[in-house]
């Protein structure tokens, strides 16, 4: 397993309409242990995910079921792989 930094940037007058979803989404997400961490950036511009997938490939099959990405409330999506060292979530 690998783990990913996602960055968005939001559509402004799309994101807002869609993030009961777009929340949920996550909490299943979360629930299961694939996304650790996600929040909101403070000026409301995007925001940061942290996942943990197989490959690049199924975190891709992930973030396209994203009711953002789905529903065209993403401008931007990125992500790196990164290998965490501390954290009290990190195994």
């Amino acid at each position: 397993m690998a783990w990913f930094l996602v960055e968005t940037r939001y559509v402004p007058e799309k994101f807002g309409e869609v993030r009961p979803r777009h929340r949920e989404f996550l909490r299943k997400l979360s629930d299961e242990g694939v996304c650790t961490v996600a929040g909101p950036f403070g000026d409301g511009s995007g925001g940061v995910m942290i996942f943990q997938a197989e490959d690049e490939a199924a975190l891709v099959k992930i973030l396209d079921t994203d009711p953002y990405h789905l529903e065209g409330a993403l401008a931007e999506r990125t992500f790196r792989e990164f290998s965490p060292v501390l954290g009290s979530w990190v195994p």
